[in-house]
């Protein structure tokens, strides 16, 4: 049966990239691995095609010996299926690469930065709620909560003092066995030490081996000016300890910022309304407003401001993280009409109904006259 045609085999054109190559291979590698289609022979046949397909392609020599000449080129000897199952032209880089999902890591840069992140203590979290006002200014603040801490009796080694760990009999230190899944073989974690490649073979007293024990711990926090709801704060290495010596995991914040009786947030931006009597938005008047920093402010309203005009004070909002300027405060006007009144006020307001009709608001007019409009249709 003839060979199909490389580039069609990987689904891209003669110009593809590199990496288009690289890509089409990965996608069709995870398609038909054998690992993922057990005892599927066309799923087999096809991964191997494809695999002599990007040994060939993936390297620049080849690849020219394969684009003047075609198949013909790596006949009688000419190469093209050597090297590991017939992936001429791989690299270890682009071996490690593309197949990491079913291989693991691979070469021994990388086994002991594996076993310590096996054996790397949990994250926690700690949920904190704060004030408005404390969001501005910021804060320090002890916390305390559960969490695991390394043993002080072994120094988190697990072993009893004056004792070290053997090395794993499972996997004789690698922390890593081999197990052959058709053509491939496959490096997995030891399941007798995690991945650590050591056995505790005189466990601490005190910690039974694991290297840390149960406590409850206290530290002081630092929460940065402007810092909103919602924000996620990282502190790294004061999570729950590492097993056998390992990293400790990290500790995040969770802040929530309480509602405020008078100011809404809204990103940096404060806003609140602002009541008025019905007199003050008509005749006008100077006003003070509180600020978010415990001052105050002044704001002129000017003669007949309507209910819900806004007003804004530049840089009376909340503080930019990490940075020195401020967002606005927006306060917007109620006006408040009254709702009871005494003989007086509605003498006086009688008075000015009909000052007003006399008048004749142009805006009340003009609505009542397409009010007529309408009515007519």
């Amino acid at each position: 049966m003839a060979k199909r045609d490389y580039y069609d085999v990987l689904g891209v054109q003669k110009s593809a990239s590199p990496q288009e190559l690289k890509s089409a291979y990965r996608k069709l590698a995870v398609k038909y691995h054998p690992d993922k289609n057990p005892g599927d022979k066309v799923a087999e046949d096809k991964f191997k095609e494809a695999s002599e397909a990007y040994g060939v392609l993936s390297d620049k020599s080849k690849k020219e010996n394969y684009d003047n000449f075609g198949h013909a080129a790596f006949e009688n000897g000419g190469g093209g299926r050597g090297g590991f199952g017939g992936f001429g032209g791989f690299n270890s880089s682009d071996f490690s690469d593309i197949f990491e999902d079913f291989f693991g890591d691979f070469g021994g840069n990388r086994q002991s930065s594996r076993r310590s992140s096996n054996n790397r203590g949990s994250d926690l979290r700690y949920d904190l709620s704060i004030s408005l006002e404390e969001a501005y200014t910021g804060k320090k603040q002890n916390i305390q909560f559960s969490t695991t801490e390394k043993c002080i009796t072994c120094k988190g080694s697990g072993s009893k003092p004056g004792s070290v760990p053997d090395r794993c009999t499972f996997c004789g230190g690698n922390g890593r066995v081999r197990s052959n899944q058709g053509f491939f073989t496959v490096q997995q974690t030891c399941p007798q030490c995690a991945g650590s490649g050591e056995e505790i073979t005189n466990p601490c007293k005190d910690c039974s081996g694991q290297g840390n024990k149960q406590a409850s711990k206290k530290i002081s926090v630092t929460i940065p000016k402007g810092v909103d709801d919602g924000t996620r704060i990282r502190l790294a290495g004061k999570g729950e300890a590492g097993t056998r010596g390992a990293a400790s995991g990290d500790l995040y914040l969770f802040i929530n910022i309480e509602s405020h009786d008078l100011f809404k947030r809204s990103d940096v931006n404060l806003f609140f309304e602002f009541p008025i009597s019905l007199a003050d938005a008509a005749l006008g008047k100077t006003i003070e407003i509180p600020t978010i920093d415990g001052g105050k402010a002044k704001i002129k309203i000017p003669e007949g401001t309507q209910n819900g005009k806004q007003f804004r004070l530049k840089s009376k909002g909340m503080p930019f993280m990490r940075r020195g300027d401020f967002g606005d405060l927006y306060v917007q006007i109620k006006t408040e009409v009254p709702i009871s009144l005494n003989k007086e006020q509605k003498e006086l307001l009688e008075k000015f109904r009909n000052i007003e009709n006399e008048r004749s608001n142009p805006s009340i007019k003009k609505f009542f006259q397409k009010a007529k409009e309408f009515w007519k249709t």
